[in-house]
């Protein structure tokens, strides 16, 4: 494979400018001439500002460095990922290979026609409609009229706004815009395109169009570069992947191990701090997985039998409540649903008595890989507590599963089954 971009020593520089009086120390002055310049205003309403006097402030001015030194190559149909906390310079990345923004130091070298879709709107005009976007983005990436004409029909079959294909795109929503802009960033056959993380704001059946769409362009020979912090979507698309961290390259290579590497920096350790949602009608006390005689455990083996444990306290009474664990994955999609409703257990909480409940999962064969349990506890669409992610555990081979070869990165669990020879 050729390499279709290059990038040597790139880095992007911006001037932070911070405002600040002369004298930062007295708080005392400044309140003091606050209501000072409020009573003569009251007097006086023409005579006088609440604004300090430009004289007293003082312009301070930072570097900060986007990126910087970041260097590597892409070789023509390659599907790359670009993972990383916010703030660590993916979007800047990606507006200078989309040649929006200039870099500060470094070269970019790009060989072939680059489609971008980095944010909602980006290239249309708001006062064309749908069929004239079509043809002008068409035009700027260098495409004839005849061209765009055979691929017009899928275009628009593709984004599903037929019936608004003549109204102006400042009337569309924002899944609209996002399914217009992406259909015709895909399928005007540029040679790179480059997708950021605005696929989030389309639905799940157009996220899954796309990603499909995406897979599909890569082995046609043309290269995808994708940002997104759905890491189940960049594990199932790209074939590598690359791991920013304050502006610079931190790894890079095979997708699973790049996304392994990532979440052991993000991964807060045993103690996880959850996110916590809901009203505090009803809350979860000391919860934690282990095994049949309560003591805490993390790792199993598959088919293995896992105990959750944990407490309810209510601030009123209740008679029926639902409580429902959800296991997801390291990437975020969720591999099982358990629900007390669903078995036929009925729950109630009071003001007086915490409760205690055990939820045996029992011969768990999820595949051998780390896991979060979130806790949900409320009523049809109220939310009592929702601790998300507040669990961790860890799936190992063996057990029932005692094959020597490695698991399959992409399956989800293991299904024991039963094998015999059917004679004629």
């Amino acid at each position: 494979m050729s390499t279709i971009i290059i990038v040597e020593n790139l880095g992007k520089k911006y001037t932070i400018s911070h405002q600040q009086h002369e004298d930062n120390s007295s708080l005392r002055a400044t309140l003091t001439n606050g209501i000072s310049s409020l009573g003569k205003r009251l007097i006086n309403p023409f005579g006088s500002s609440l604004t300090p006097h430009p004289s007293s402030l003082v312009n301070a001015f930072e570097d900060f460095w986007a990126l910087r030194d970041v260097s590597f190559e892409v070789s023509q149909g390659e599907r790359i990922g670009i993972i990383g906390r916010n703030g660590a310079g993916k979007s800047t990345l990606l507006k200078i290979l989309s040649r929006i923004t200039e870099p500060t130091s470094g070269s970019v070298r790009i060989k072939g026609r680059v489609a971008s879709l980095l944010e909602v709107g980006t290239g249309f005009h708001p006062e064309l409609t749908g069929r004239e976007n079509i043809f002008l983005n068409g035009a700027i990436l260098g495409m004839r009229r005849e061209e765009i004409r055979r691929k017009f029909d899928e275009i628009v079959d593709f984004a599903e706004i037929e019936k608004f294909l003549d109204t102006p795109v400042k009337y569309y929503s924002s899944g609209m815009y996002v399914r217009l802009a992406f259909a015709v960033a895909a399928h005007l056959e540029p040679e790179i395109l480059i997708v950021d993380e605005v696929l989030a704001v389309g639905d799940a059946q157009f996220q899954r169009k796309c990603l499909g769409k995406m897979e599909e362009v890569g082995q046609e020979g043309r290269t995808v570069i994708f940002v997104s912090h759905q890491l189940g979507a960049i594990q199932k698309l790209c074939t590598n992947c690359f791991l920013l961290g304050a502006g610079t390259v931190q790894r890079s290579g095979k997708t699973s191990e790049v996304i392994e590497e990532y979440l052991c920096v993000c991964r807060p350790g045993t103690a996880l701090a959850p996110v916590r949602k809901g009203n505090s009608t009803v809350s979860f006390k000391d919860y934690h997985v282990g095994e049949i005689d309560g003591k805490p455990k993390e790792q199993f083996f598959i088919g293995d039998t896992i105990y959750v444990y944990f407490s309810l306290a209510g601030r009123e009474s209740l008679s029926a409540i639902e409580v429902s664990l959800e296991l997801r994955d390291v990437y975020g999609d969720s591999v099982a649903h358990i629900s007390n409703e669903d078995d036929g257990v009925v729950i109630s909480c009071n003001d007086e008595v915490r409760r205690n409940f055990c939820v045996a999962i029992p011969e768990c064969t999820l595949a051998p890989k780390n896991y979060f349990i979130s806790l949900w506890a409320g009523r049809l669409d109220e939310t009592y507590d929702y601790l998300i992610d507040c669990i961790e555990i860890t799936l190992l081979q063996g057990g029932i599963l005692s094959r020597k070869k490695p698991y399959p990165e992409h399956m989800k669990c293991y299904v024991p089954s039963r094998w015999s020879e059917v004679n004629d």
